[in-house]
């Protein structure tokens, strides 16, 4: 078997490629027969695998998103195929688990820390060039494996992220390239922000420049079949387009990028603050502020490899940008190719005259010669260092470098360190440089390093791509500053571990994000302090934030957390802490010197990234078929995204080739499991193991009741309920029907809300996000307690909390009779978690005892109407005449010899049979003097 697992950059796909994985045939080459042009692509098309689903579903708590992205894959071909998976990714995201399915056989990723060796080459290739990825950013993720002929395989990838804000929205991108029309295609996106939701819209599908993309027939809005529902804090978009739609959005398979944009309600100049569970998020984004002035200089490569479009291109963005900057601001232009050449040596104000003047000197630039980086900037950072010394400036002021360029430095300092140290210490910290690489040549390895050591930001633009509007937007996001020397202060007792607290600088429309640990989680206020530079003032702000247990997701805006747990709830807060500090200490390592300092950086950066599974240029993946047995609940938190505020988050596990006893025969003597069950038609069995005595009894209802089998709503909250089938009974019987248990539906209130409902053909997993699992196929799902074990076509073992567990057989029929129906039969194997008020026709007998005795005949009622003496079972007070009988149980190979109680149980079960009837599959309602509880 090949397994091949990787990140990697530059590739525009998000697909099933394959390759065949067969012997080389020499006679190809020895017989020159020519294949038709048609039926070589009638072959092709004939083995291409063939993608059944593809689907993605995104849950964004408090701007930090969670994504699992599902791939399956059937390989049509008479071959064997090494089929591959791939999946563009945000770059600022980290993979959290990829799990993949071979047939039976699963495997799970595992995040471990990466040799130490393999450190600069892994760097390198996160940081090498790509195409299609433009200003968005984008990474590629592969995985390829040889699947068998007429196999299936399925892929599941899990990332997070801190979406960014800017020009005053939240973006979140969603790769969307199957290159294929999918049976089953779908974008379930859900966006929960307790501070309220604001101008949230759902663009057109982004598609990609490649050949056999085309963008729809209407662009103007979302795309075809987009569903967006919303109120104040919560939203769901869902994208299923039909296989028809697909072909209309592009004839060969979607290839775009599905993009929501949306802001939230900021309402307190301090920012926005959630404390949970120890840690806490302070979003900083105030707004209404008079700007700053700007001391900008804008560098502009004129090197001979501008020449044609890109140097037009960047003219006529240069033209647009000088008409809008305002009249405090400042500038000057640099062109550079081999030589530096300025427009004037000095910085100018905004005037009509001087931006007429600067946009005559842009236009007669010509493109020449090398690319001198190291001077061009040198030059630019001594016209901004002279203006801010040599100038009595009232106001403060921000001081920018705009530098472009296409290419690497091969005029004057070419080394890549010595321009970075040459310009760091030129600037001192105060000029921020952000830079903008144009095509596939340019050196963005080092322009990224520019800005992330000068307080800037870097873009990258395609070279096909329209690099003035590139341009103008990346502008957009920084021609605006609104505060400077930002400094955000919390008590050190009370804090022991944040993120960076200082910023030089903040343009309106962006976001400072701040985490943190609590020293103390059982304080009642964290105090917040923010002092900053505004124009001509000195700006400091106060609060303080109620902190209390109780109160936990309690944050300025007054709102409580969301319900649930794993990385959906009380987790995501700690997770969005984990994810900035990692990155923050990969910039560390990456951009940092030589010193110990980089070393500790390494060494903290890997072992919190093990730690929240996050996999970066310091940790690895390495797939491991996986065991039958689940993790701790606390394990699954990293092995997929959260489906929601109240998600179940799956750890998705399989059965091996040769599967353990547990699952091989479920009926097997070899298993514990307790007689106590419900089968055939349908037949109750109840185990007294102290007594040593089993008692069974018949429950005659009709077709369509739902029993309740199990209520324990009020305590352990689990409730078992049964619905019945109706069958003919078979001839010369002496019943006019058989029934039988067609649906078993198992509600779990404790700890988190979720239910499951298990047919002959499936299971329905819903715990806020929703799984179908096929009973003819081997597979283990669960987390936080919650383990559902699949046994193809034998039995679906449900475990709670470990102390409780159910079996359910499946009796199928291959040519059934006109009186057999497939069905389910209910075991109880494990009771332990259930509560002593357990109620239900097989709950309310599990913490009971029972004696028999011998009466004679008629005791109570008639002493003389028979001479027979009678037994009698005492159970729960009841006093019931029993008789001898045998059962057949699990699945009709054990016999179990029982004492029968007649009548239908009448005098055994508490109450009448309607009391056992459930209003629907769902209903957790409780009777029999327990008080009612709240149905799920």
């Amino acid at each position: 078997m090949l397994l091949l697992l990787g990140l990697c950059l530059g590739l525009p796909l998000c697909a099933a490629s394959t390759r065949e994985a067969r012997p080389r045939d020499d006679t190809s080459e020895r017989v020159g027969l020519r294949v038709p042009r048609q039926v070589r692509l009638l072959q092709r098309l004939k083995t291409k695998p063939l993608m059944t689903e593809f689907s993605v579903k995104s849950t964004i708590i408090s701007r930090y998103a969670f994504t699992t992205v599902s791939c399956r894959l059937l390989n049509r071909a008479s071959e064997d195929q090494e089929i591959e998976f791939q999946m563009q990714i945000p770059a600022a995201a980290f993979i959290t688990n990829f799990t993949m399915l071979l047939g039976d056989q699963v495997f799970q990723g595992e995040i471990t820390e990466r040799e130490k060796k393999n450190g600069d080459k892994v760097k390198e290739k996160r940081n090498k060039t790509s195409e299609d990825n433009g200003e968005k950013g984008t990474e590629m993720f592969r995985a390829s494996v040889v699947i068998p002929s007429k196999d299936k395989a399925a892929f599941f990838l899990s990332y997070e992220e801190l979406l960014q804000r800017r020009l005053g929205k939240y973006e979140h991108v969603i790769s969307v390239r199957p290159q294929q029309l999918v049976g089953r295609l779908m974008v379930e996106v859900n966006i929960l922000e307790r501070s309220g939701l604001e101008s949230l819209e759902v663009l057109p599908l982004q598609h990609s420049r490649q050949k056999g993309s085309r963008r729809g027939e209407d662009d103007s809005g979302p795309p075809p079949s987009t569903v967006i529902n919303q109120n104040d804090t919560f939203a769901k978009v869902t994208f299923k387009p039909s296989v028809v739609q697909q072909a209309k959005i592009a004839q060969n398979g979607i290839l775009g990028d599905f993009i929501i944009r949306y802001d939230v309600n900021r309402e307190q100049s301090i920012g926005d603050i959630e404390v949970l569970n120890g840690y806490f998020v302070h979003y900083f984004a105030p707004r209404d502020l008079p700007p700053l002035p700007k001391n900008v200089v804008f560098v502009l490569d004129s090197s001979a490899s501008m020449v044609g479009t890109k140097l037009r291109q960047t003219k006529d963005a240069l033209f647009t940008i000088l008409h809008d900057l305002r009249p405090q601001d400042h500038f000057s232009i640099i062109g550079f190719s081999n030589r530096i050449k300025v427009w004037k040596d000095h910085l100018v104000s905004v005037t009509p005259d001087n931006v007429r003047d600067g946009k005559i000197y842009i236009h007669h630039m010509s493109p020449t010669g090398g690319t001198d980086i190291n001077g061009a900037l040198q030059r630019a950072i001594k016209l901004l260092n002279d203006y801010v010394a040599h100038n009595d400036i009232e106001d403060r002021s921000v001081s920018l470098i705009v530098f472009l360029t296409d290419g690497k430095p091969t005029v004057g300092e070419t080394h890549t360190l010595k321009i970075l140290n040459n310009t760091k210490e030129a600037a001192r910290g105060q000029v921020c440089i952000f830079t903008i690489g144009i095509g596939d040549d340019v050196d963005f390895k080092l322009l990224e390093k520019l800005s992330l050591e000068n307080c800037g930001l870097t873009r990258r633009v395609l070279e096909e791509e329209d690099a003035g509007s590139q341009l103008i937007g990346f502008y957009d996001e920084i021609r605006t500053p609104l505060l400077s020397d930002i400094r955000v202060d919390y008590p050190p007792a009370a804090v022991e571990q944040t993120t960076r607290t200082l910023f030089p600088n903040y343009f309106n429309g962006s976001e400072i994000v701040i985490a943190g640990k609590l020293a103390d989680s059982s304080a009642e206020q964290l105090h917040v302090e923010v002092t900053a530079s505004n124009s001509k003032k000195f700006v400091i702000l106060k609060t303080d934030v109620p902190v209390g247990p109780r109160e936990a997701g309690n944050g300025v805006a007054g709102s409580t957390r969301p319900e649930g747990g794993g990385a959906g709830g009380p987790k995501h807060v700690e997770r969005l802490w984990g994810y900035l500090t990692v990155r923050e200490l990969l910039s560390s390592w990456l951009h940092g010197g030589d010193g110990p300092e980089k070393e500790r950086a390494r060494q903290k950066a890997q072992a919190l990234a093990v730690a929240y599974r996050f996999l970066t240029p310091l940790t690895a993946m390495h797939l491991q078929r996986s065991a039958l047995r689940l993790d701790q609940p606390g394990d699954a938190l990293g092995t997929a995204a959260a489906a929601g505020p109240e998600a179940l988050v799956q750890s998705l596990r399989g059965a091996s080739p040769q599967p353990g006893p547990a699952l091989k025969k479920p009926y097997s003597p070899r298993i514990k499991v307790s007689r106590t069950s419900v089968d055939g038609d349908p037949h109750f069995v109840v185990d007294f193991p102290l007594s040593k005595l089993t008692v069974c009894f018949n429950i005659d209802g009709q077709p369509g009741d739902i029993l309740r089998l199990v209520s324990d709503h009020a305590d352990s909250g689990v409730t078992v309920n049964g619905e019945l089938i109706g069958a003919p009974a078979p001839p010369g019987g002496h019943k006019k029907q058989r029934t039988y248990f067609r649906t078993i539906t198992i509600l779990i209130n404790k700890p988190e809300r979720s239910y499951l409902e298990i047919t002959p053909n499936r299971v329905i997993l819903d715990g806020g996000d929703r799984l179908v699992l096929p009973c003819n196929q081997s597979a283990v799902v669960g987390s936080r307690g919650l383990e559902v074990s699949v046994s193809a076509n034998a039995n679906v073992t449900v475990t709670i909390q470990s102390t409780i567990a159910f079996v359910i057989l499946i009796h199928l029929y291959k040519k059934p009779a006109p009186y057999q129906r497939n069905h389910l039969g209910f075991y109880i194997s494990n009771s332990k978690g259930l509560s002593g008020n357990c109620h239900g026709l097989l709950g309310q007998f599990l913490n009971q005892e029972a004696r028999l005795t011998e009466e004679p005949a008629g005791l109570g009622k008639d002493p003389q109407a028979g001479k027979q003496p009678e037994t009698i079972l005492k159970v729960k007070g009841h006093r019931v005449p029993v008789v001898w009988k045998q059962r057949k149980i699990y699945n009709g190979e054990e016999q179990v010899d029982c004492w029968f109680a007649r009548n239908n149980a009448a005098e055994l079960i508490d109450g009448v049979y309607k009391d056992y009837l459930a209003a629907h599959p769902f209903d957790s309602e409780t009777s029999f003097g327990l008080g009612p509880s709240r149905a799920l």
